[in-house]
């Protein structure tokens, strides 16, 4: 499926945004440092991260409320989308999952070397949350983002769920759909949820508004893992744009591992409709007086959960 219009126009300004942001670091202490960290974080990909921080945020009032400023939405998008590159450097490494490819090119430690690329992921991560400690919004709101970031990023979210993620290699025979799905909900879905929740809080929404998206970011993060662990499975290293297959060779626990293609089809269909259902209360329900809309206001949201959808089928 092709993605939307939209999808593409959020993946160029965040694009021309990331770059802008990394020619102000020129005089970083090592450009070899910067050299790596260029060549990861703007080697290309659908920005789906950003987009759905981007969407809520619109879908939620805040283009309304007179918060569209650049300097107000930006420093979120761009943080995840350092969070989400950093843990692509790392999840390629040789003690990880050993890959040579990203997104069509040589993965960052082949470029460079494993060291440079364990660095540029360190500095990427860091560099996140120098992004939303600048950010120009209330400073109990940017102390909630930067709380929140890191929750859904450490131990208690992706980087948990890595660690899940390595140990049921040793373990995949003995896994069932909740353990597959506890994992996923960290490793994967925790980040994507932070996305809707930020685009909300970012946009003053309701709590109404704000649980809508909390939930719709819950079903994306699942229903992206599955379509993931399907396209791995079906698709070829030049659709994917990394290696293919590598799941089943590194004996990895996945929604097709444990369920079947089929199964994992057909969840990812109920995880589409779950989606679809959160955004209910976002087109019945303005943000700020909680009337009654007639307006489909999550129509590019649910026109993403489609695009989950269909790139897994």
């Amino acid at each position: 499926m092709q993605a939307p219009q939209f999808l593409s126009t959020h993946a160029t300004d965040v694009d021309q945004a990331l770059a802008s942001m990394l020619d102000a670091r020129s005089s970083v202490v090592a450009p070899s440092l910067l050299a790596a960290m260029r060549y990861s974080l703007l080697a290309g990909g659908k920005r789906i991260r950003p987009a759905l921080l981007l969407e809520c945020y619109q879908t939620c009032g805040g283009t309304e409320s007179g918060l569209a400023n650049i300097e107000t939405i930006m420093p979120a998008a761009l943080a995840i989308e350092c969070i989400h590159t950093y843990s692509l450097i790392h999840d390629d490494l040789p003690c990880m999952d050993d890959d040579d490819l990203r997104r069509g090119n040589p993965t960052c430690h082949k470029q460079f070397d494993e060291a440079t690329a364990v660095l540029a992921a360190d500095a990427l991560q860091a560099l996140a949350f120098e992004l939303l400690a600048s950010a120009n919004i209330d400073s109990n709101l940017r102390c909630n983002l930067i709380h929140s970031l890191a929750l859904a990023s450490g131990c208690q979210g992706m980087v948990g769920g890595q660690v899940l993620d390595m140990q049921a290699e040793s373990d995949s025979e003995g896994m069932d759909l909740l353990a597959v799905e506890r994992i996923h909900l960290h490793k994967t879905g925790a980040l994507l949820c932070w996305c809707c929740e930020a685009g909300a809080l970012l946009a003053n929404a309701s709590d109404k508004q704000f649980q809508a998206c909390s939930r719709y970011g819950k079903s994306v993060g699942l229903l992206f893992q599955i379509a993931d662990d399907i396209l791995d499975t079906t698709a070829s290293s030049v659709a994917l744009g990394k290696s293919a297959g590598k799941d089943e060779a590194q004996n990895k626990a996945t929604y097709v591992s444990v369920l079947g293609l089929q199964r994992a089809r057909e969840l990812a269909n109920e995880m589409h409709e779950l989606a679809i259902a959160a955004c209910e209360p976002l087109d019945r329900t303005d943000a700020k007086t909680s009337t009654v809309s007639n307006n489909n206001k999550s129509d590019h949201l649910q026109a993403l959960v489609h695009y989950i959808l269909e790139r897994g089928q």
